[in-house]
């Protein structure tokens, strides 16, 4: 009998806590294709929002995944030298992280979990989620195209009308992303029409 791999991916989230029950249901479908799951967390969502509290988001990760929550240096480190994870998810992913990753900063558990698994070749995807995706973002964004092993969960704006610079990716394409990039391939098209 030929034994199954085990799949195993880092699920980050960032402090956009608004696009955050649509993160988790992608992170529902990937338990659901069999995948486990690595909960990370950075600083920044460990704060309170007028979207929700922080320590229930925390739980419901935790819960989801059936883990700790990994929200330090030193826990994600080890990520991609030990090979604990297969690819990275930063799902939502904020403007301000997407400027850290654009810099090469790895000054939190979600950057450094990036940089982690990048250093031995594992795919980071991005699931955008900011208000200023087609303004200062745009930049930070395009830049990350330009390297390996990065790749996008396609995304659209989210409210042309009332924020036309926001960006929001289509939560629901975050599972079939992750398996084209585990093949080394970006899932197209990127662009979409707008989510809501």
């Amino acid at each position: 009998m030929i034994e199954k791999k085990r799949r195993c991916a880092a699920f980050a989230v960032c402090g956009s806590f608004c696009t955050l029950e649509a993160a988790l249901d992608a992170a529902r479908a990937l338990r659901g294709q069999g995948w486990e799951l690595l909960p990370v967390m950075s600083f920044a969502a460990g704060q309170d929002t007028r979207f929700g509290r922080a320590s229930g988001w925390r739980h419901q990760l935790e819960g989801l995944t059936g883990r700790p929550v990994l929200d330090t240096l030193q826990a994600v480190e080890p990520l991609g030298p030990r090979h604990l994870a297969d690819a990275l998810v930063i799902a939502p992913c904020t403007g301000a992280t997407l400027a850290r990753l654009a810099e090469g900063l790895s000054d939190t558990p979600v950057t450094l979990a990036a940089k982690s698994l990048l250093r031995v070749g594992c795919p980071v995807v991005i699931a955008v989620s900011t208000n200023d995706g087609l303004g200062a973002s745009g930049e930070n964004i395009a830049r990350l195209y330009q390297r390996k092993h990065y790749y996008f969960v396609p995304y659209g704006q989210d409210d042309p009308n009332t924020k036309p610079q926001s960006l929001k990716a289509r939560f629901e394409l975050l599972p079939q992303t992750l398996e084209a990039a585990l093949e080394g391939r970006q899932l197209q098209p990127v662009l979409q029409c707008p989510c809501g």
